[in-house]
């Protein structure tokens, strides 16, 4: 079995955790490897706030219900779906592909790209554009195959959230490689979790904290279920 096959199968959700170290070094590849997650016309829509500090952690992991790996974690996480940073993401690849070498054909390419991706996902003037692409992509539906974009607030953060999480399952596993552990939490109290890292309420909302540590020896892991494959998958 592959190194990453091994790594994914080991994983779990750890309850508790012992004090461990955690070096920038290892901080930096498990953030590479979260980073270089798929997403959506590339525009990695999220952001990560790495907790580390004894005091802010403790201040999250109050934030986090107290809960248990949030108070034994080593470090936390916040994972951040993040839709007003579209444009930032791509005028910087823009900028990335003009610095190496990047063709004409492909610059006028992306170009082309970008004008789509931010038709798509304007607002417009009190949400009047969302109906208007509403209007439009239902009525070529009719007599072509075509997605439909997100056409509301909600709608653009459900759209982040899916890139947002593709991101935390390679962070997941990449800590799981380098030999430590984590915990993904969904029980936290979002308003002032948010207000503690400074997070916009139009443009960004957390998807998850992830409690990052090495399993406490006396952690005792219960055997993991998952529903028979023929439960779960169709082959067509």
């Amino acid at each position: 079995m592959s190194q990453v096959l091994e790594a994914i199968f080991h994983r779990r959700a750890i309850r508790a955790f012992e004090a461990v170290e955690i070096s920038p070094e290892v901080r930096q590849q498990i953030l590479e490897a979260a980073r270089a997650a798929p997403s959506s016309f590339n525009m990695q829509p999220y952001r990560f706030y790495w907790v580390q500090s004894p005091e802010r952690r403790r201040a999250v992991a109050r934030l986090c219900m107290s809960q248990k790996p949030a108070e034994t974690a080593s470090a936390l996480v916040a994972a951040v779906a993040d839709i007003g940073s579209l444009r930032s993401t791509q005028e910087a690849q823009l900028d990335w592909m003009r610095r190496t070498g990047s063709s004409e054909a492909e610059l006028l390419a992306y170009n082309k790209k970008i004008k789509i991706a931010r038709w798509m996902f304007a607002p417009g003037w009190l949400g009047l554009l969302n109906l208007l692409k509403w209007a439009i992509l239902k009525a070529m539906h009719l007599w072509r195959i075509i997605g439909m974009p997100p056409v509301s607030r909600r709608g653009w953060f459900q759209w982040a959230t899916k890139s947002t999480s593709l991101a935390c399952e390679n962070l997941m596993i990449a800590v799981e490689a380098v030999g430590l552990n984590t915990c993904p939490m969904e029980g936290f109290d979002n308003r002032r979790l948010a207000r503690f890292l400074g997070l916009s309420p139009r443009s960004q909302e957390i998807v998850m904290v992830i409690a990052i540590g090495r399993k406490s020896p006396a952690y005792s892991e219960r055997p993991q279920w998952r529903r028979p494959l023929e439960d779960t998958v169709r082959v067509l």
